[in-house]
């Protein structure tokens, strides 16, 4: 039962913390790269760990599971030898992509600031 209104839902749909769930993709330190990197087109998975600096396997790995799990992404296999797996948006990835894209725009924008703020910061005594 909801407490708000009295109706009775479903109790995930009861908690309204559960946009948080959303926000922990948005978040994810590898979560966006790996959505702004497939808006471009669908890529393999060699293909995304190279046009991600920085992130290991097993970080690519899991990091496209969660996507895949909540519907941001499919995974395809062709059934060729050896097998050939590819990674693509889907339309709800595509939003997001949309979504967050000014998020990335900003960060990118206010780098040096940031870094610069950081700096000034770590230079005082008290710091």
């Amino acid at each position: 039962m909801n407490p708000v209104d009295g109706e009775s839902r479903p109790a995930r749909q009861e908690d309204p913390c559960r946009t948080r769930e959303v926000l922990d993709i948005v978040g994810d330190k590898w979560a966006l790269l790996v959505v702004r990197t497939l808006s471009q087109g669908p890529r393999r998975f060699t293909e995304l760990k190279r046009a991600i600096d920085g992130i290991s396997q097993r970080m690519l790995t899991v990091t496209l599971r969660d996507l895949e799990r909540d519907g941001i992404l499919t995974r395809t296999v062709r059934n060729v030898m050896p097998p050939h797996v590819s990674y693509e948006l889907t339309p709800m990835g595509t939003t997001l992509r949309e979504a967050t894209a000014p998020l990335l725009e900003w960060s990118v924008l206010h780098l040096p600031r940031i870094d610069a703020a950081r700096a000034a910061y770590d230079a005082r005594p008290d710091a």
